[in-house]
């Protein structure tokens, strides 16, 4: 657990890198190109920016009752042995890809299509939710400054 904001961000590249590794076993060669130029690369330095420009870069600790931390411990372990208890299940019954492999055309361009033709709206929802959580950074941020 880091108290730094830029090392957590730092640490949140090498989660997207590992998601780029995962693509890459999947046999999807443009998607982790992607992956670590989009995530990695655009998204960690807008991230860092905002970080920077607040001055947030030392976290804050959350001061909370001993209790309900104890309780989301307990909350995440169960969550954590039900998803390996669902892998086992699956592993042992033959039941991940019983069917056959649907061919897939995942160029550039097929991609770009599929993205903005198909899922145009969930694109724009995802583009908006972002700019609100950069825009609520700003405010809180702003408001504690003041209050200070």
């Amino acid at each position: 657990r880091s108290h730094n904001a830029v090392h957590s961000a730092l640490w949140l590249v090498l989660n997207f890198t590992a998601i780029a590794v995962l693509y890459v076993v999947l046999n999807a060669p443009f998607i982790p190109i992607v992956q670590i130029t989009v995530y990695a690369g655009a998204i960690m330095v807008l991230f860092l920016f905002v970080i920077m420009l607040l001055g947030a870069e030392q976290l804050q600790g959350i001061t909370g009752a001993h209790g309900t931390e104890r309780y989301h411990q307990a909350v995440a372990i169960v969550l954590v042995l039900l998803l390996l208890a669902g892998f086992v299940t699956v592993l042992t019954q033959g039941g991940a890809g019983g069917g056959e492999t649907a061919v897939i055309d995942s160029s550039p361009v097929a991609l770009g299509l599929r993205l903005f033709e198909a899922y145009v709206l969930p694109f724009e929802v995802t583009g908006i939710l972002l700019l609100a959580a950069i825009i609520g950074v700003a405010v809180f941020t702003r408001r504690k400054k003041k209050e200070a």
